[in-house]
This record gives C-alpha cells, structure tokens and sequence, in this order.
C-alpha cells in the first residue's frame, strides 16, 4: 500500500496483481505522486518472473476509474516554464510506457468514469473491460490543453481516424463507442458482472503457458513497423524458440494426455 496505490497479489503462488488507484476522492485523478508510484510499482511487476507474475489488473477505488488530471496539479504546472513542464510531461510519459511494457498482460477494469488520462490507462491495457454506464472522452481541449502524451498510446489502439475525430472536440461517450472504436473489448452491466468478467479473463491467461503468454504480447509490439521481410523472420525465430521449450513439450504431452498443463491451477483449488 502507498499513499496512492493499493497493490494487492492472489492467485496460485500470488501470480496475479492488483493494482489499485486509491483517490477516490478526486476520482483517482492523476497528480505526481500517483504517477511516479505507478511507474514504480509497474517498474518492480517487470522484473519479475514468468513462474512469478503472470497478470496484472488494474483498477480504481470509488466511483470513477480515473479522471484524468487533478485540477490542482494541473494548476501547479501552470506556473512552470516550458522546460518544466517537458520534464512533468517526460515522467507522465514513462509511467504510461511502463505500463505498456508490462511483460504480463494487463486488464483493466474500467467503471464510472475514464477520462484523459484515465483514457491513456485503457489504451496500455492488453484487455479493457468495462461496465456499461462508464463515460469516456478525451477531455484535454475543453480545458485548453490537449491529449499529447497518450497519443501515441491511443493511436496505437484506436487509430488515426478515431483519434482525428475525437480528440479536438472533447466530447464525452458512452462505452458502446469505446468499444466500436476499438478501447474497450468488453462491456458488462453493473459491478458484480465486471468481476466475474475480470475473474473469467484471468482464469483464460492463467491456464495459458507463462512464458508462451509473455511472448505473445511482446509479439504484437515486436512486429509493430517491421516490414514483412523482416516480420517473416523474426516471427519464424520466436514460433522456433518456443516450440523447442520445456513449456511447448508440458504443452503438447498434456494435450496427448487429456490433462492440464503443469502451469494450469486446479479448478478444484477454488471451490
């Protein structure tokens, strides 16, 4: 627990973290503390194992996910010069980047409202799952400023065109748009629905091989701007490596077997 987090671990052998934003209060807006604690905490999740860490959920206290920016940080950056703010910008830019990196997927559980910078969370999760009366926008220029930072996020999950056409109006919407637009991969109504959401999607992750799930995540950004020739080998090496690793062999010897893989829980563990 920090003054900002709350960071709990469960699962078999405590594999699965949550990640908790505790400023309920302001609804869990961002302010630099918060920022550096996420960077930190999502910072030490990496150096982790696979047999160590194999998900991370990330959540919000109270009646929002996030809302974006605290008002009085916000107010704060007013009173610094361009290099100052660079550098207040450079860290909110880590923290995201940290997340994005995570080498587990990460989930997001997404309620009541997403907005700004809440809106950056969503995009540098691998799996967002929503309850249905949640608000998202990208609300930046109804305060004068704009969605820099996260773009490069956004745009990597919802595309140009979205982002053209939501970001300089501000415009708030409904999670049936998010999830047309690509931010939101499932909705659910009403909280008990989103944990059981949440528990069936970890449940899918941990009966998947460790290593095997890394690697499919990394995957996707690996062959992000590669060009096909380049794509075609790289992807080859990576299938190679891991169909000639001890997880592939427990893999397939299970399947011949009609048994769960070694790294699968017991389903009769949970009852």
């Amino acid at each position: 627990m920090t003054a900002s987090l709350r960071i709990e671990r469960s699962g078999p052998g405590n594999v699965v973290a949550r990640i908790t934003l505790a400023r309920p209060e302001v609804h869990n807006a961002f302010d630099a503390s918060l920022i550096a604690e996420l960077r930190t905490a999502f910072g030490k999740l990496a150096r982790e194992g696979p047999t160590e860490l194999r998900v991370v959920i990330l959540a919000g206290d109270g009646r929002s996910f996030c809302a974006g920016a605290d008002l009085g940080w916000m107010r704060a950056s007013m009173i610094l010069d361009t290099e100052a703010n660079e550098q207040d910008a450079m860290t909110m830019a880590d923290m995201f980047e940290a997340i994005d990196t995570c080498p587990v997927p990460v989930i997001a559980r997404v309620h009541g409202a997403a907005l700004g910078g809440g809106m950056g969370l969503c995009a540098v999760a691998d799996l967002v799952i929503a309850e249905s009366g949640t608000r998202f926008g990208f609300t930046e220029t109804r305060l004068g400023i704009l969605p820099s930072v996260i773009s490069p996020f956004v745009i990597a999950k919802i595309g140009e065109s979205h982002a053209r056409a939501l970001f300089p109006g501000g415009r708030r919407f409904d999670a049936t748009r998010a999830a047309r637009i690509g931010l939101v991969h499932e909705i659910v109504e009403g909280d008990e629905a989103l944990d059981a959401a949440l528990e069936t999607a970890v449940a899918d992750i941990l009966a998947s091989g460790p290593t095997a799930t890394r690697a499919a995540k990394a995957i996707v950004r690996e062959v992000r701007g590669l060009g096909h020739g380049s794509s075609k080998w790289h992807t080859a090496r990576v299938i190679a490596r891991q169909r000639t690793s001890e997880e592939a062999q427990e893999g397939f010897r299970a399947f011949d077997e009609k048994r769960r893989p070694a790294w699968a829980p017991d389903p009769l563990e949970d009852e």
